[in-house]
């Protein structure tokens, strides 16, 4: 009887291993292929872009460009903004609003997969979209690499991040994002090697150490999805400088979007004042 019943477990915890390990994909991507707005519902022209990957794929976005009317180029940069791992860039127009307010261009991306862009979603996958991304905004678009700043919230802060170690930046957002994939899992599944079983690694924990621009984190202790303690470790290992600021809602609120604290902080790494 003892021996079946341990059998029967192991029999459990291997086939909860097995669906761990083969449903990541289902775990982590959630993309959308419709786009339901434009910046222009919020009245804020744009270009529609296609970016070629080095592997052959087209990604597509949204090249947001500064007022008329706003501060001088030398003073603010460019941002290259990374979503989290639902939706597309169609269900970001308050953040796309936000930067806009900034006074500064914006170019947004689709992940693969997601939206209009080719292919699948995979980790190495967006490393190579957001490069593409980076590239395209140096060679098509003429932005010194000191002049663009980016920006990550949620699965977007690892893809920023992996982004800001290899390539050169004026600056860096992480907003609301994990130390890693296996820590995330760790808390879903405390009872299993979770290290082990991890196909997708997104180690922002070891990247964020070898940034060499200024570094913005800002997390929220109500965060109901990432805990606090992950953006808190991020800016601990960041190098100087580098700010933390505490939100206030859950993973999904953006009503800090319009708090005074939060938009200096982003203003001030944007304009690269002190």
């Amino acid at each position: 009887m003892l021996l079946w019943l341990l059998a029967s477990i192991v029999t459990i915890i291997g086939l909860v291993m097995a669906l761990v390990y083969f449903s990541q994909d289902r775990m982590i991507f959630y993309p959308v292929s419709e786009l339901v707005v434009t910046p222009a519902e919020i009245g804020l022209p744009f270009e529609d872009v296609s970016i070629e990957v080095t592997d052959g794929e087209n990604i597509h976005g949204w090249f947001v460009p500064a007022s008329s009317d706003s501060v001088t180029d030398s003073l603010y940069k460019t941002i290259l903004f990374f979503h989290g791992n639902g939706g597309n860039i169609s269900h970001r127009l308050e953040t796309i609003s936000f930067i806009g307010e900034m006074e500064t261009d914006l170019l947004i991306i689709d992940y693969r997969g997601y939206g209009r862009s080719d292919g699948s979603p995979s980790e190495d996958g967006m490393y190579a979209d957001a490069e593409a991304a980076y590239r395209w905004l140096t060679e098509s678009k003429g932005v010194p690499p000191a002049d663009i700043i980016l920006f990550g919230r949620s699965l977007g802060g690892a893809v920023a991040i992996n982004l800001a170690s290899r390539f050169k930046c004026g600056g860096l957002i992480v907003e609301s994002s994990f130390t890693s994939i296996a820590d995330m899992g760790r808390l879903v599944y405390p009872f299993l090697p979770v290290s082990w079983l991890a196909r997708y690694q997104f180690d922002s924990i070891s990247g964020i150490k070898s940034i060499q621009s200024p570094v913005l984190v800002t997390h929220s202790p109500d965060d109901d999805m990432i805990p606090f303690r992950m953006g808190k470790a991020l800016f601990e290992n960041a190098p100087e400088p580098k700010q933390f600021v505490p939100l206030t809602g859950g993973h999904d609120d953006l009503g800090y979007l319009d708090h005074p604290t939060y938009r200096e902080a982003v203003g001030r790494l944007i304009s690269g004042r002190d």
